[in-house]
């Protein structure tokens, strides 16, 4: 556990749950995600929290890089078509 625990009102400026689990929603977070981040608030635990979110932004940064990729295979597609007379 960590050794400082903070409540919802000092750990965001949102001030109801509703509104943070609405938040984890749109940022595309699982129910599973959702359930693990609002037990580490509601426990204080800050560094877990922190972490859960940096886990999902890091997963959702693969899915770019990922689609990132496949969009440069079809410009290059596209390139190679386009030069063909």
């Amino acid at each position: 556990m960590d050794a400082e625990k903070i409540g919802l009102e000092k750990m965001t400026s949102y001030g109801s749950k509703e509104a943070v689990i609405q938040n984890l929603r749109d940022a595309g977070c699982s129910p599973d995600t959702i359930e693990c981040c609002m037990s580490s608030l509601d426990c204080g635990k800050k560094t877990e929290l922190l972490k859960q979110l940096e886990d999902h932004r890091e997963n959702l940064l693969r899915k770019v890089h990922e689609e990132e990729k496949r969009i440069d295979c079809l410009d290059y597609l596209v390139y190679q078509i386009s030069r063909c007379r």
